[in-house]
């Protein structure tokens, strides 16, 4: 019976610094996975591994942009000195992406939203996949959104960014399959962090307002989407490759 433990594996999780991504990060530590957290400010993601540290895991933390082949090219090469090797990877590093339809947006705001949420997903997919060969196999998520399935007033710079996201994991699902690497979206639906409240002011505004439109007539935590890429990460998903798993609260349903 396989299950969702993680002892023995490699897990680099980027955007662990704050919100989902660190969520990730303690989840994958407390399954027995040794941890880089990657994230582009330095202090958090230095606090993110000491809080794994302190609780008895293994964690390292790595200064990361993942628009920058060289960055993530060095993060790869940094986890493997490390712990030996690459199993899992979670792309979840995201931008703060600006309100506005095309007409408002300008080239310089969208080319950063897809330069992260994209190329990010691609350039850490690309540095990690000959670790990931050599360990014989692993599981990649990126993380992308219910936004990524349906539309949204004024998103769609980050709704067309995610929906790429969910082609990626199919596109390279089938690519390398044959290696024995899974390679999977995790679509969450609207989750109480950091993001929300710049989006809304406020978190109690988020709540009344984006709560009632999903289904369990509330936001999510991130523990719960975690716990989802702990799922993705393990041999309990051994025959699930090329999948958007949305953990949305219903959002998407209606």
């Amino acid at each position: 019976m396989s299950d969702t433990k993680l002892t023995g594996k490699v897990a680099i999780v980027t955007g662990a610094g704050n919100g989902i991504g660190r969520a990730i990060s303690n989840a994958f530590a407390i399954a027995g996975a040794a941890v880089m957290c990657v994230d582009l400010d330095r202090t958090a993601a230095e606090e993110a591994a000491g809080a794994i540290i302190a609780a008895g895991g293994r964690a390292i933390a790595q200064v990361c942009d993942v628009s920058s082949e060289a960055d993530t090219r060095s993060a790869a090469a940094a986890a493997k000195a490390a712990f030996g090797g690459i199993h899992i990877l979670v792309n979840g590093a995201a931008t703060d992406d600006p309100n506005g339809t095309i007409l408002d947006i300008t080239v310089p705001d969208w080319n950063r939203v897809f330069a992260v949420n994209v190329m990010g997903a691609y350039l850490m997919s690309r540095a990690v996949l000959p670790a990931m060969v050599e360990a014989g196999g692993g599981s990649i998520i990126h993380i992308a959104s219910q936004l990524g399935r349906v539309g949204a007033p004024n998103r769609v710079a980050y709704c067309s960014s995610k929906g790429a996201v969910i082609q990626l994991a199919k596109a390279m699902a089938v690519d390398h399959a044959a290696q024995n690497i899974r390679v999977n979206a995790l679509s969450p639906g609207a989750i109480e962090t950091r993001r929300l409240t710049l989006r809304f002011g406020d978190m109690e505004t988020a709540r009344r307002v984006a709560g009632p439109k999903h289904l369990l007539n509330r936001l999510g935590q991130p523990e719960e989407i975690a716990q989802a890429a702990v799922f993705l990460a393990s041999d309990a998903a051994s025959f699930m490759t090329g999948a958007d798993m949305l953990v949305d609260g219903g959002y998407t349903t209606t």
